[in-house]
């Protein structure tokens, strides 16, 4: 029911009845054909399409199968930023494999882990365009924190697609799915009590919204290295704006993929300027906010 696809892995609101919760589709199993009612095979669902998916919600809602009861099966979709009608659909049943899964109490605790490393735990989310500095940028920080007795790791974006996310590509499809997994790592980096710096472009607004809900409060800390678009391609170390001029790589962010910039990030450094004056800002915010000791 919206111009832009829906893509599973991104995070909506769902309406049922009365309740308003978030929700993800998971997974979508096949796509109908209206016409002859042939399933295929898709990643996204466009305008007007129907598909057969999997919906997983952050919390117990009272429902029934829409064939029951249509005002407990009926639900919409809403986009989390725009708070548009972006999609609906019709209950069929429960997975009963999401009842027989409870999370495990532990006795070590993020709190004792962080407490042992004398910091606070905390995600440096790096976004920007290819070329901004940020890795640049998250090298130096962490160089620094290391030479300071800190406890962190680095995820890289390069770096991350030569293992975890080696089977995705650079749909939009595949970006949301590339960042729900590394925002699950670096959450579970969070509880063992380090601090995460994340260095990604994740272009979208709505999947840098959906890493910082998975964060405990005070820990996320979205970095925006705002270079202009001109100096990233001047720059070009990889030599990937020149392929993407040339038409020789596609859904390249700043050229014919969309980057979304922050509108309020907890650090916005000029991506123009020097490395190190930007890592030192970096810096004096996590001793500001107590993370490391001053």
């Amino acid at each position: 029911m919206a111009e832009e696809p829906l893509l599973p892995g991104r995070p909506y609101w769902l309406k049922i009845g009365a309740r308003l919760v978030s929700a993800q589709v998971l997974d979508l199993k096949y796509k109908v054909n209206v016409n002859t009612l042939e399933h295929l095979a898709t990643t996204t669902l466009e305008l007007n399409e129907i598909a057969v998916a999997t919906v997983s919600l952050d919390q117990t809602v009272a429902f029934e199968a829409y064939d029951t009861n249509p005002d407990l099966g009926g639900f919409i979709l809403i986009d989390r930023i725009s708070n548009a009608t972006v999609g609906a659909g019709m209950i069929r049943f429960a997975l009963r494999r999401a009842h027989n899964i409870h999370w495990q109490a532990l006795d070590v605790s993020k709190d004792s882990r962080s407490a042992q490393k004398g910091q606070k735990p905390a995600v440096l989310w790096f976004t920007g365009l290819s070329g901004a500095g940020k890795s640049t940028i998250a090298n130096i920080v962490e160089k620094r924190l290391h030479a300071e007795g800190r406890h962190t790791y680095l995820l890289d974006g390069d770096n991350v697609r030569h293992g975890l996310n080696r089977d995705l590509g650079f749909t939009d499809a595949d970006r949301v799915e590339n960042i729900r997994r590394v925002a699950e790592v670096a959450r579970l980096m969070a509880d063992a009590g380090l601090i995460v710096l994340v260095s990604f472009i994740s272009p979208f607004r709505a999947e840098r919204d959906m890493a910082r809900r998975m964060m405990g409060e005070g820990e996320f800390f979205e970095v925006f290295v705002d270079t202009p678009l001109a100096v990233a391609e001047q720059r070009d170390v990889k030599g990937l704006y020149k392929k993407a001029r040339a038409g020789e790589l596609k859904n390249f962010t700043g050229i014919d993929s969309p980057y979304e910039a922050p509108e309020a990030p907890e650090i916005h450094l000029d991506g123009a300027g020097g490395p190190e004056a930007a890592a030192e800002a970096i810096l004096e915010k996590l001793k500001a906010d107590g993370v490391i000791g001053r």
